[in-house]
C-alpha cells in the first residue's frame, strides 16, 4: 500500500529505481562501516542506527501503526522474527564482520545474496527460478567476480576465509531469510511495517549493546563519527529499507535479488571519486555483465 502523497507514490511505484537506490545507500554504508572501525563499536553502531531511525520514523508512522495494529497483532511472532533477522542480527553481525574482512572478501560474500535469496525462496515456498532469472543471477555474479578479482579470476583461488568473512556470511544468511520471508508479512502500510521492524529490532538489540558496553567498548566522539551516525540513521536505515521492502513487494524477492550485485558496482565508483582509484577495462566488463544479468532476470521471467 503506497503512501498517499502523489510524488511519494510515483517514486514508490518504480521498483528498479528503488532497488538501485537501496544498493547505493548500502554500498556507502559498507564503506563507512570499514572506515569507522575502531571508532564506534559495532553493536553500538547498530543500536544507535536503529534507535535513531525509529525515533525519526515514529511520528510519521504512528497513525498507520494504530490503524494496522490488529493485523500486526495477528502475525506478531512473524513480525518479531523479521525484525530479529533483518534488523538486529544482520546489521550487528555485518558491522562486526567488516572490522576484520578484506574488501575483496566482503564484496564476494555480498554478491552471493541473490543466490541465497533464491535458495531460501525455494526452501520456504518451493518457488523455482525461471531460466531467465538463473541466467541473470549467474551473469551478474560473474560480473562481480571480474570486478573484485581485478580481471584476474585466478586471484579468487587464493582467498582465505577469516572470522570477519564468517560473521559477514552469517549476517547475509539472516538477511536473505528475511528477504525471502517478506511475502508472509501482513498487508499493512509500508511505514507501519518499517517502523515496527526497526523499533522491535532496536529493542531486541539492547541486551547485546549493554553487554558490549560492560566489556569496556566505547565510542570515540570524533566529528567523523557523528557524520557517519547521521548518514547510517537516515539513508541505509529508513530510506533503503523502505525502498527495498517496496521493491520486493512489487516484483518479488527473486527478481529483486540481482540488484544486490549493484552494491560492489557502486562501491567501486565511490572508490574512484574518493580514494583516487582509476577505472580499468575489467571494471567496464564487470559492470556490463552485472547490468546484462539484471536485465535478463527482469526481462525473461517465464520459465524456460
Amino acid at each position: 500500500m503506497p503512501p498517499e502523497n502523489p510524488a511519494a507514490k510515483s517514486l514508490l511505484d518504480r521498483p528498479y529505481l528503488l532497488l538501485s537506490l537501496t544498493s547505493l545507500f548500502w554500498a556507502i554504508n559498507i564503506v563507512l562501516g570499514r572506515y569507522i572501525a575502531g571508532t564506534i563499536p559495532p553493536i553500538m553502531l547498530a543500536q544507535i542506527r536503529w534507535t535513531g531511525a525509529g525515533l525519526i520514523l515514529l511520528p510519521f508512522a504512528l497513525h498507520h501503526l494504530r490503524r494496522d495494529w490488529p493485523l500486526i497483532r495477528e502475525r506478531f511472532g512473524l513480525m518479531l522474527l523479521l525484525s530479529l533477522s533483518g534488523i538486529t542480527l544482520y546489521n550487528t553481525l555485518a558491522y562486526y564482520g567488516v572490522q576484520y574482512t578484506q574488501a575483496i572478501n566482503g564484496l564476494l560474500i555480498q554478491s552471493v545474496g541473490p543466490l541465497m535469496i533464491a535458495l531460501f525462496t525455494y526452501l520456504f515456498f518451493r518457488e523455482r527460478l525461471t531460466a531467465g532469472q538463473a541466467a541473470g543471477i549467474t551473469l551478474s555474479f560473474v560480473g562481480v567476480l571480474v570486478i573484485i578479482s581485478g580481471g584476474d579470476l585466478s586471484a579468487l583461488l587464493g582467498l582465505r576465509l577469516n572470522k570477519g568473512d564468517l560473521w559477514f556470511l552469517l549476517a547475509l544468511v539472516f538477511y536473505c531469510c528475511y528477504a525471502a520471508a517478506m511475502r508472509l508479512r501482513p498487508r499493512i502500510h509500508p511505514l507501519s511495517f518499517l517502523a515496527f521492524t526497526i523499533i522491535a529490532g532496536a529493542t531486541l538489540q539492547i541486551p547485546a549493546t549493554v553487554a558490549e558496553y560492560a566489556l569496556g567498548f566505547r565510542i570515540n566522539p570524533t566529528p567523523q563519527a557523528f557524520l557517519v551516525l547521521a548518514y547510517v540513521v537516515i539513508f541505509p536505515s529508513i530510506l533503503a529499507n523502505l525502498f527495498f521492502n517496496r521493491g520486493v513487494d512489487l516484483i518479488g524477492a527473486n527478481r529483486a535479488g540481482p540488484f544486490l550485485h549493484l552494491i560492489p558496482v557502486f562501491g567501486s565508483v565511490i572508490a574512484f571519486f574518493f580514494l583516487g582509484e582509476r577505472p580499468a577495462l575489467y571494471h567496464v566488463l564487470g559492470y556490463a555483465l552485472i547490468l546484462v544479468g539484471i536485465f535478463a532476470a527482469q526481462r525473461f521471467r517465464r520459465a524456460g
